[in-house]
């Protein structure tokens, strides 16, 4: 039997109160802004999407790939700020430098793929950029959304 506690429970942690679906909706619109962008890219630009495991596996990225890692990543990126939410007044702060360091290793990723896969440049200009527009979408929609520091009064 799964019990909660009222007093430790948070808006940030749970998924029906304003901040849970706003942490949600933020998830969602990641998801939807990397299906958009392989959209863009991929039918639209005509832009293969591929890079090479080892030396012979070549993969191709799905939207459905896109989808995932985006809420992977989104939902990841809510659970650390409802823990920084819990456990300091700097959260926001805090949980954009590190969402932001992780973006930019992200976008690295592909960059570095280009010296040791057979991708092509405009393979790994795609997926970079769909990086960025995922961070783009999802960043600062749920640093809106951590918890306010409380103004301490001053002696």
């Amino acid at each position: 039997m799964l019990t909660i506690n009222p007093a430790r429970t948070t808006a940030a942690a749970v998924p029906g109160t304003s901040k849970g679906r706003t942490r949600a909706l933020c998830a969602a619109g990641g998801a939807l802004a990397g299906a958009l962008a392989w959209t863009v890219e991929v039918p639209l630009l005509g832009i293969r999407l591929n890079f090479r495991y080892g030396t012979s596996h070549i993969e191709i990225i799905a939207v459905s790939q896109i989808i995932a890692a985006s809420l992977a990543a989104s939902l990841l990126g809510w659970l650390l700020l409802a823990v920084l939410d819990r456990r300091t007044p700097h959260a926001r702060v805090l949980w954009t430098s590190i969402v932001l360091v992780g973006l930019a290793a992200s976008v690295a990723l592909p960059l570095a793929a280009a010296t040791t896969t057979a991708t092509t440049t405009s393979a790994i200009v795609g997926l970079a950029v769909m990086h960025l527009v995922v961070g783009a979408a999802v960043i600062p929609a749920m640093a809106r959304t951590a918890r306010r520091r409380v103004a301490r009064p001053s002696h």
